[in-house]
C-alpha cells in the first residue's frame, strides 16, 4: 500500500474511548483502532468481557485499559473520558457504541422498559458526546462516532417503538453536536448499521433453556441475508471498519453524517 494512503488511516499517537467494549461491535472496534495505532480505553458493565477485550488487545501488542462504565450514569461516562486523559494525556476519538435491543408492542411496554432503552441507547450516547466534546473543544479537535441503527430508515416496524425512538434521537443528537463541534475542529458522525450478528441477535434462536436451535438460527440468518441487495448479513468487523474511517483523516471532510453499512437495505437520498 502506498504510504500516503496508509497514513490516512494511521491512528498512531491517538487515544480512543469506546463504550460497549466488552463484546460485539465495541470489541471489534477496539481491536481495529488499536491495530491502527491508537491507545484504547474501553468502558462496559460486563467486567469479564471487558477484561477479555483488553487482554486480547494487549496480547497483540496494543495499549488498552478497561474502565467499568454504566453509560446510564453521567458520572461513569465522565470517569471513562477522564481516565483516558489521565492515562494518555488526551482523547481523540469517542465511540458511543453501547446499546441494547428492546421489542414490545406499545400497549405492552412498561415504564421500566422505556427508561432502560432510552437510558442506555440515547442518554448514554448524550453523556458520551457531552463528556468528549468538552475535552475535544479544549484541546482543539477530535472525532465522535455514535451508533444509531438502520431502523431509523424504516416506515415503522411493530414492536420497535422504544428502540427506534432511541436510535432516531441519536441521529438528531449527532447532527446537533456536529454543528456545535465544527467551529472547534470536532467532527461528529453516526453509523446506522443494518442487521449485524452479535450476542444481541442470539435471542432470536435461543431456546428458553439457553440452548441454540440450529433451525431457528439458519432461518434467521437466511431471512436477514435476503433483506439486503448484497445478499449478506453484517458482522461486527464491518461496523468497526466504518468507525475507523470516521475516526481517521480519510474522513476529514465528513461531519454531521449518518453512514449506513447495511448491505443496501436502505438507500436514502
Amino acid at each position: 500500500m502506498h504510504q500516503e494512503i496508509a497514513d490516512l488511516f494511521d491512528l498512531s499517537g491517538k487515544v480512543a474511548c469506546l463504550t460497549g467494549g466488552a463484546s460485539g461491535m465495541g470489541r471489534s472496534a477496539g481491536r481495529l483502532l488499536s491495530q491502527a495505532g491508537a491507545a484504547v480505553v474501553l468502558g462496559d458493565i460486563d467486567d469479564k468481557g471487558l477484561q477479555e477485550t483488553v487482554t486480547s488487545i494487549q496480547d497483540a501488542g496494543g495499549r488498552a485499559l478497561g474502565v467499568r462504565t454504566d453509560v446510564q450514569r453521567e458520572a461513569d461516562v465522565i470517569q471513562l473520558v477522564e481516565r483516558a486523559v489521565e492515562e494518555y494525556g488526551r482523547i481523540d476519538v469517542m465511540g458511543n457504541i453501547a446499546g441494547i435491543p428492546q421489542q414490545s408492542m406499545i400497549v405492552d411496554t412498561r415504564e421500566e422498559d422505556v427508561d432502560r432503552v432510552l437510558g442506555i441507547n440515547l442518554k448514554g450516547v448524550f453523556f458520551g458526546v457531552k463528556a468528549a466534546l468538552a475535552r475535544m473543544i479544549e484541546q482543539g479537535g477530535g472525532n465522535i462516532v455514535n451508533i444509531s441503527s438502520g431502523v431509523i430508515d424504516s416506515a415503522g416496524v411493530a414492536t420497535w417503538a422504544c428502540y427506534g425512538m432511541s436510535k432516531a434521537g441519536v441521529a438528531m443528537l449527532t447532527k446537533t453536536a456536529a454543528a456545535e463541534g465544527a467551529p472547534h475542529g470536532v467532527r461528529v458522525n453516526a453509523i446506522a448499521p443494518g442487521l449485524v450478528v452479535t450476542g444481541f441477535t442470539e435471542r432470536h434462536w435461543l431456546e428458553p433453556d439457553g440452548s441454540e436451535n440450529p433451525d431457528k438460527k439458519a432461518a434467521f440468518l437466511k431471512a436477514g441475508s435476503e433483506m439486503a441487495p448484497l445478499g449478506t448479513i453484517g458482522k461486527p468487523e464491518h461496523i468497526a471498519h466504518a468507525i475507523l474511517y470516521l475516526a481517521s483523516d480519510a474522513s476529514e471532510f465528513v461531519t454531521g453524517q449518518i453512514l449506513r453499512p447495511n448491505g443496501g437495505v436502505s438507500m436514502p437520498w
